[in-house]
């Protein structure tokens, strides 16, 4: 098992590896200058000498790559000489030093992912930090949503099989599927938070958390996930249904459940007490990977319903061209999808050994 662990900790760190490497080409690419965007229209050329000097802007491509590396290493190395490019005399970053050989003091950190353009040197940790937890809030109701309507609709469609019950499920499921997140967005924000407003009593825009009239204080607005959470949470509804009910027709043909209809029980306790729980193993994983891509799929729903979370953050990072925002928060969706694969493929290997036996 440990051997499996290390094993699957080696090619998630290679992903992570790679994942870097395209962000920082890519965006390095752009066209435009860091530095000047940074200075906005008060640049002059004192100033944009210190900063391509202070961010290492005016050294090579690869030089910065490698500057880029060392920032997010937990373990990263730096010159004690005076005037070459470090993070820790001007306090960016706590450290813990752990040796020195020659002029290079290697130390222990948290990895940095620099800071924002367009926030007044706000750190990109900070600015994930405050918004993460809403998108995690957000993509948690959505997963519950998909699976608990998943489920029922799954087992629904699973009894009345080749119906017009069974065909309607499928068609609503395909559907949303196939609809793209920022329409279902628009489309459920017009209609149940404009024309049904007085119905519904739900509005088109909103976050977790709203500053109160007097401006003393903020508090949670429950009703304002609702939307964007439905929303968020169609496409792996499709999913799940379409997986619940294709896994419980095939467990309805065992051998076991014929033994308990044999004995006279309902179908209803058949499913319930037999077929349900070897029903849901594939639903189970589809979960895993999906409240994950959850965490990238929110951008578009948080900048239409106004949701203060990461995919708002990288809506308008892109908008502004603050690039340590969008590939902070890239690299931070990236980690945990590795994570959750890693954590979802452990569970995997303890329960059957065959798997990390192959």
């Amino acid at each position: 098992m440990i051997r499996y662990f290390l094993y699957k900790t080696g090619y998630a760190l290679l992903t992570l590896f790679g994942v870097v490497t395209v962000i920082f080409f890519l965006f390095t690419v752009l066209p435009g200058d860091p530095a000047r965007m940074m200075l906005d229209q008060n640049e002059n050329s004192e100033q944009l000498a210190i900063i391509k000097k202070k961010y290492g802007f005016d050294q090579p491509i690869a030089t910065q790559y490698f500057y880029y590396l060392n920032d997010l290493s937990p373990i990263s190395f730096h010159s004690t000489t005076e005037g070459d490019y470090t993070f820790l005399s001007e306090g960016k970053y706590s450290a813990v030093k752990l040796f020195t050989i020659g002029g290079t003091t290697t130390v222990l950190k948290a990895p940095y992912l620099r800071e924002s353009f367009q926030k007044s040197g706000k750190k990109v940790t900070q600015v994930i930090g405050d918004t993460l937890p809403n998108t995690v809030v957000l993509a948690f109701f959505a997963i519950i949503i998909a699976i608990v309507v998943g489920i029922f609709f799954g087992i629904i469609s699973a009894l009345y099989k080749d119906t017009w019950i069974d065909r309607t499920i499928a068609l609503v499921s395909t559907l949303g599927m196939s609809l793209p997140s920022f329409f279902a967005a628009i489309l459920f924000a017009w209609l149940f938070g404009f024309l049904l407003h007085k119905y519904t009593g739900l509005d088109m825009t909103g976050s977790l958390y709203e500053v109160d009239d007097f401006g003393e204080g903020s508090y949670i607005k429950w009703k304002n996930i609702i939307l964007p959470a439905i929303v968020l949470g169609i496409r792996p509804l499709g999913v799940v249904i379409q997986l619940m009910r294709n896994s419980l027709l095939e467990v309805m043909g065992q051998d076991y459940i014929r033994t308990a209809r044999a004995k006279g029980l309902s179908e209803v306790r058949i499913i319930r007490k037999h077929a349900l729980k070897n029903a849901l193993n594939p639903v189970v994983t589809a979960i895993s990977g999906w409240f994950a891509s959850m965490l990238a799929g929110a951008v578009f729903v948080e900048y239409i319903f106004g949701w203060n979370g990461l995919g708002k953050e990288v809506v308008e990072a892109l908008n502004t061209l603050d690039l340590p925002v969008i590939m902070g928060s890239v690299l931070v969706i990236a980690a945990t999808f590795v994570i959750i694969n890693i954590l979802v493929d452990l569970i995997y290997a303890w329960l059957d050994p065959k798997i990390r036996l192959g």
